[in-house]
């Protein structure tokens, strides 16, 4: 997709992530989603607020920036349908990188330079979020990412934002649930190094296990883009593991747990926030079942504007959120908080405003940005029981 001007109101839950960019791009149009109107009540003569987003909508990574995707544009629909900031609509320009690294800088570079968007969304994954945050970083604008959890995309500069947990936070939390939750200590870890996602979470989950007293049994090394997992399993499988930790993106954790089960390993398999997708249980079948990881929000929370929220997301896109498409909806009312507070739409007042950001609410639960501009938020570990995420604890940072 070159790029889609609007995409306030497409049914974006339904295209095929193997369509061409070409395709995806008149679909949406024929969807209606590159309307210039962000709200039929809106006068033309109202100068928008324009953000932009850039995103994995095609590719391997569509399940991940798809569902963000769609939490972003209800979080637009919802504050456009009640007047907008200040009576001024918000007008989105997303971006897809179709998945791809190199992809991101020149589209966040298009974004500002061209479409003037004063602040940006993106993307969820890190390895493309650190290509747009230099870009973003050198133009003054801030980014607000909603799932890149490598500490590094932060490091960039102090325009640079998250509102999800951070790595070093993560492999802790896997590392300590195994120890104190779980009762093992022998862990096989199964890294892609090609991807600083999947050796970061190894490297900080190591450090933890092997301060808390546990033993790593093996470490079996793969590249991205691999399928076949079976010689790497069967060589952890020898040093007789208790539990294998697998961080990695969805598509490929499903063709590890189901050649992990073929394998007859029956060791528990966990693995980090990039597992959470419906593809997950697509791909991996029943040898998903068991296989636990850590989440930025679960569905099974309680809290009134959780139940909310799932309600209208699933009466928008006729399918229930993930936790990327929560964090997609508080990434953009985080950034329609911060202008209302900077009484501004300069992109530095922008950023600024999100700095102090502290105890504010959103679907996610409360986020205070510290100093390096990461949430401080609890994390929650799901289970997969009968090809669903079930609530097994939360740990708070």
């Amino acid at each position: 997709m070159n790029r889609s001007p609007s995409v306030l109101r497409p049914t974006i839950g339904s295209f095929p992530t193997s369509w061409p960019t070409a395709l995806l791009l008149g679909w949406l149009l024929l969807a209606g989603g590159c309307r210039r109107d962000s709200s039929p009540a809106t006068s033309s003569t109202v100068e928008p607020i324009r953000i932009g987003e850039f995103s994995s909508l095609t590719g391997p990574l569509a399940g991940l920036g798809q569902y963000t995707h769609m939490g972003v544009v209800l979080a637009v629909e919802q504050i456009n349908a009640t007047g907008g900031i200040a009576g001024r609509p918000i007008e989105l320009l997303a971006e897809d990188t179709g998945s791809k690294a190199g992809t991101a800088a020149p589209l966040v570079r298009k974004l500002i330079s061209r479409d003037h968007v004063v602040a940006v969304i993106g993307e969820g994954a890190s390895g493309r979020c650190l290509e747009g945050a230099y870009v973003a970083q050198g133009a003054g604008v801030p980014v607000v990412s909603p799932a890149a959890t490598d500490p590094q995309v932060t490091a960039v500069g102090d325009c640079i934002f998250r509102v999800c947990f951070t790595d070093p936070f993560q492999g802790t939390v896997v590392a300590k649930f195994i120890r104190q939750n779980l009762g093992l200590r022998r862990v096989g870890l199964l890294v892609d190094t090609g991807s600083s996602y999947s050796v970061g979470l190894v490297d900080f989950f190591r450090k933890r296990l092997l301060a808390d007293g546990g033993e790593v049994t093996g470490e079996q090394r793969y590249t991205s883009g691999d399928k076949d997992f079976r010689g790497q399993l069967t060589a952890l499988k020898a040093s007789h593991p208790e539990a294998i930790f697998a961080p990695c993106y969805f598509g490929e954790a499903g063709l590890i747990l189901r050649q992990a089960r073929e394998l007859g390993i029956e060791v528990p398999l966990l693995g980090g926030d990039g597992w959470e997708a419906p593809e997950l249980v697509e791909i991996a079948g029943s040898a998903a079942e068991g296989a636990m990881f850590p989440v930025h929000y679960s569905v099974r929370s309680t809290s009134e504007s959780s139940h909310r929220f799932i309600d209208q997301f699933t009466a928008r896109f006729q399918k229930p959120p993930t936790g990327v498409s929560a964090l997609g909806y508080d990434a953009l009312q985080l950034i329609a908080d911060a202008i209302r507070r900077a009484g501004s739409t300069e992109s530095p007042a922008i950023r600024d405003a999100l700095k102090t950001t502290r105890g504010w609410t959103g679907v996610t639960g409360e986020i205070s940005l510290d100093e390096e501009r990461n949430a401080r938020k609890p994390a929650t570990i799901v289970r997969i029981e009968k090809g669903q995420l079930t609530f097994v604890c939360t740990v708070t940072p």
